[in-house]
């Protein structure tokens, strides 16, 4: 039997986020799709932009809409002001007063009896990229920040942490190759340094550290629970890194992370006690004055540090993949994370190549005091890149994992 216009509509719209859109929206494009009869398609990315529109905060699709003489030329004007908002530089000045953030958020700890432990390759390791290597140690599962661009929320239940019961006992019996060296890290599930020693995870990593000087046992972190690491004596191969971004992005994307300025006291304070710290510019985000701003919070770490107080820098940038993205447009909460072309990488999505260029020469640059004496590198970019940033490239994943651990050992031994 052949569907009406209004079956038709309410069939199409099921595999859609048309019930994400605000009511207003959704009455718009519900006259309009019957008025020019879309698609499937036409209606799914009309919908698609609509949602983009609202998370971004930007002017709604009925704000924009102008009807022309055909369906055709209708989607294509809402198209151009859509490829006009992802594909120039994005404006923050209203955003955090226009769309705030809610920062009413219940989390809830739960028990996991996992069989093994869950040590691994990284996750995001890809031939297609130039990758360290990293071994993962997942001490706890998904984080108590809300990143608007991180993927932990897309594979975990955001409002569940998971421990594993365990751990500590599974850790104790893991047996490495004494004639080998690793580069383990544990903020890859979680943050790394937000829970402090809950469940008696510190205790059970300081241990794992101390009995195992082959390994290089890294703690990344957006926190500034720095408190177990200030009361006890940290072994000499644990770095603590910090994941850093402009203030302008932490306080419009990293919800509930600790403050720019919170973040590198953190780390001076480490410092000051003789821990070796790092720097993770990872995601660099393109904005409206995002590389005089990228270069202020730079010239504050160079400030701040001595290169011999420093393990490494890495740089980054946004890459997604489809679920990720799915996932992002499913929630409910404002972010311009989305607002950026998104170019084929290797099979995910991410900025142009000369974008990149662009935002990793000038970082680099800028970090230029620190040149030969900190380990630089950037994490799950194109192999291509590596020469027109850093002028040299690896010939392969190995021989940067090689280099890198190498260059982590010899700021071990320099602080003995």
């Amino acid at each position: 039997m052949k569907l009406n216009l209004k079956e038709k509509f309410d069939k199409n719209i099921k595999n859609t986020y048309f019930l994400k859109l605000d009511a207003k929206t959704q009455d718009f494009i519900k006259e309009k799709a019957l008025c020019f009869r879309f698609s499937f398609q036409e209606l799914k990315q009309l919908i698609d932009m609509s949602i983009d529109f609202e998370m971004w905060n930007e002017n709604r699709i009925y704000e924009i809409w102008k009807d022309f003489e055909n369906k055709k030329q209708t989607i294509a004007h809402v198209k151009k002001i859509y490829e006009e908002l992802k594909n120039n530089p994005k404006s923050y000045a209203k955003f955090a007063k226009v769309a705030p953030y809610n920062h009413s958020r219940k989390i809830s700890f739960i028990q996991n009896n996992k069989e093994e432990l869950g040590l691994g390759k990284c996750p995001v390791a890809s031939a297609k990229t130039r990758c360290c290597n990293l071994m993962t140690l997942d001490a706890v599962e998904s984080c108590g920040f809300d990143c608007s661009y991180c993927s932990i929320q897309s594979f975990y239940n955001e409002n569940k942490i998971g421990i594993d019961n365990n751990f500590a006992k599974k850790l104790k019996n893991l047996v490495l190759d004494p004639n080998k060296d690793y580069h383990i890290g544990t903020g890859q599930s979680s943050d790394s340094l937000l829970w402090g020693n809950k469940a008696g995870i510190m205790d059970a990593l300081f241990d794992f550290a101390k009995k195992n000087p082959n390994v290089i046992l890294e703690f990344k972190s957006k926190s500034n629970n720095i408190k177990y690491l200030l009361e006890n004596d940290v072994p000499k191969n644990i770095l603590c890194t910090w994941s850093i971004n402009t203030p302008t992005i932490i306080e419009n994307e990293e919800h509930l992370s600790a403050t720019l300025e919170q973040r590198l006291e953190s780390a001076r304070a480490l410092a000051d006690k003789g821990v070796l710290v790092g720097f993770h510019f990872h995601p660099i985000v393109v904005y409206e004055g995002y590389l005089n701003e990228y270069q202020r919070t730079i010239e504050k770490i160079t400030n701040m540090f001595d290169a011999s107080e420093v393990a490494l820098v890495s740089f980054g940038t946004l890459t997604f993949i489809k679920p990720v993205i799915k996932k992002l447009r499913n929630r409910d909460f404002k972010s311009k994370i989305l607002q950026m072309p998104l170019i084929d990488a290797s099979g995910k999505f991410s900025y142009p190549l000369e974008t990149k260029i662009e935002m990793f020469k000038n970082a680099y640059n800028a970090f230029k005091p620190w040149h030969k004496k900190v380990y630089f590198y950037m994490c799950m970019e194109d192999h291509s890149l590596w020469k027109k940033v850093f002028r040299y490239e690896y010939k392969n994943n190995d021989e940067m994992e090689k280099d890198m651990v190498q260059s982590y050992k010899d700021k071990v031994k320099a602080l003995v």
